[in-house]
């Protein structure tokens, strides 16, 4: 606030003011240039623009018998109305003062209503009861409470190391359930890859049997086909084609081929 007693006087943009004469409330003050009688007349003023302003960090006991610091920051400004302004100046003495101590005593009241654990997740909501309490006492001052905000919640250094093992320990447990869902994801990719490999083992086999059966028919086909009557040829022909597979010796002769093979250096005399 700033009082001036000059007879020609300038208010800013963002300011607001009462003028008294003799003591007595006389007429609001809106920014530009004014007049009034030096002595006799006065005009106080106010500054409308947001204000800083810290809550002190102070200790409060939880629910659960914890004590814990707690500070937290506001956005605070006079109404610049002239009903608003004249609150400010007749209703509080020192409205900055005065709003720093009401959130003060909320604020430990709000986390005495809270276990611990509850404190350091209920920030928000913290911050939005003590914006209401506010508000509604701060409409007789004149004033306009903007933004409540928790900034630190700091608990006792034993509670904080064990907060701080319990912490250790569940990204450690997460850790493991992290790594045996990998093993067992890959064991079952394993499982999986196995029975792919059989089931194309399998069906190979399948295949080359259905492969083999062909042969055989078509085999039969042809013996029944073009060696009707020639028994003794056909038999001859697949004494050799078995020989051959066995890595035998063939004798060939003028007529053709012998039915003398030799099994390896051993010659062996085949019957007609």
């Amino acid at each position: 606030m700033r009082v001036i007693r000059s007879a020609i006087f300038t208010l800013k943009p963002y300011e607001r003011g009462i003028q008294e004469s003799l003591g007595k409330y006389r007429r609001f003050v809106l920014p530009g240039l004014g007049f009034q009688w030096p002595f006799a007349q006065l005009v106080r003023v106010r500054d409308v623009r947001e204000h800083t302003m810290d809550i002190m960090a102070q200790p409060v006991i939880t629910k659960d018998n914890v004590e814990i610091e707690v500070d937290g920051i506001m956005w605070v400004r006079p109404e610049g109305s002239e009903e608003a302004i004249k609150r400010t100046f007749y209703n509080i003495d020192d409205w900055k003062h005065a709003v720093v101590q009401l959130a003060m005593t909320n604020l430990r009241q709000e986390f005495g209503d809270l276990t611990l654990d509850e404190s350091l997740v209920a920030r928000e909501t913290i911050a939005a009861n003590l914006l209401e309490v506010l508000s509604e006492f701060a409409i007789e001052w004149g004033l306009v409470v903007s933004k409540v905000e928790i900034r630190q919640i700091d608990p006792p250094e034993d509670i904080k190391r064990a907060m701080h093992k319990q912490k250790t320990a569940e990204q450690e447990r997460r850790s493991m359930r992290l790594l045996a869902t990998g093993e067992f994801e890959a064991s079952e990719q394993q499982k999986l890859a196995a029975i792919q490999r059989a089931e194309g083992e399998r069906e190979a086999a399948i295949r080359v049997a259905e492969g083999q059966a062909e042969a055989i028919r078509l085999v039969n086909e042809a013996a029944e086909k073009y060696f009707v009557g020639n028994a003794q040829l056909l038999k001859q022909i697949e004494m050799v084609e078995g020989s051959l597979k066995d890595n035998a010796k063939v004798i060939l002769t003028d007529k053709g081929i012998n039915p003398t093979l030799l099994l390896g250096e051993m010659p062996m005399k085949i019957s007609k």
